[in-house]
């Protein structure tokens, strides 16, 4: 399948990851705070230190695409593209909120049932901190599919209460803890200490390589919330 070094820092958690065929092989995590351009360096020479020693062939590098933090990003996807140049390996972009359902669904159970009888399958919302009551959340399926694309979400108890009435709901994330008791629905479900890892990039990043999906590395711009917000501006006015 190939070997994937595995980058993210849309948050203030930065991590590496070195995967090959599933497993994997190295990894580096810094939860101190927002010290992406002092620890990505150093984290990534080890990486590479790792790889080199082992006589491995690094065949892309995999970075989280946000949304997240502008500086986080950027620092994050400039190493990724330098390695990409310096190495001839392919580009992978693995969306923030995506990355942040895949502890989730790595320890959730197969089906859920209450007295005896199964319900509808539960959702997924990652939510990532914006100000106040506003969060940047999508919702997907058990297997990952869509089910609502990325929002600005000003939280107040009617805002997925469609959704609620409707499966259990599983809200994590950085942006999750402050909005349940706003929500407060008894479909609505917090799960803490959701962070997003480069470990846990690993399967999403495979899959893409398999598929094909590629970046430009020339041309490739991470997701900005910056950016987000602006386009949503401007279909309000």
């Amino acid at each position: 399948m190939g070997c994937i070094l595995n980058i993210e820092t849309s948050t203030d958690v930065c991590s590496i990851a070195v995967s090959q065929d599933g497993a994997c092989l190295f990894e580096r995590t810094d939860h101190s705070g927002p010290n992406h351009a002092v620890k990505l360096g150093l984290f990534v020479d080890e990486a590479l230190a790792y790889i080199d020693c082992r006589d491995i062939h690094l065949d892309a590098v995999a970075v989280s695409c946000g949304p997240g933090s502008y500086t986080g990003l950027r620092i994050g996807v400039s190493m990724a593209k330098g390695i990409c140049f310096g190495r001839d390996a392919k580009l992978i972009a693995v969306p923030t909120l995506e990355l942040l359902c895949v502890p989730v669904l790595l320890e959730a159970p197969s089906n859920l049932s209450t007295d005896g009888e199964t319900i509808k399958e539960p959702l997924l919302c990652p939510m990532l901190d914006a100000r106040r009551m506003e969060v940047y959340a999508q919702i997907f399926d058990y297997a990952l599919n869509e089910i609502r694309p990325i929002q600005a979400d000003v939280v107040d108890a009617k805002t997925y209460k469609a959704f609620l009435d409707e499966h259990p709901v599983y809200f994590f994330g950085n942006g999750a803890a402050k909005c349940m008791d706003t929500i407060q629905h008894p479909n609505a479900h917090l799960i803490k200490d959701i962070e997003p890892l480069a470990r846990n990039m690993m399967p999403l990043a495979e899959k893409r390589m398999m598929q094909g999906r590629f970046e430009d590395v020339a041309y490739f711009v991470p997701f900005y919330l910056k950016d987000f917000v602006a386009k949503q501006a401007k279909k309000l006015i």
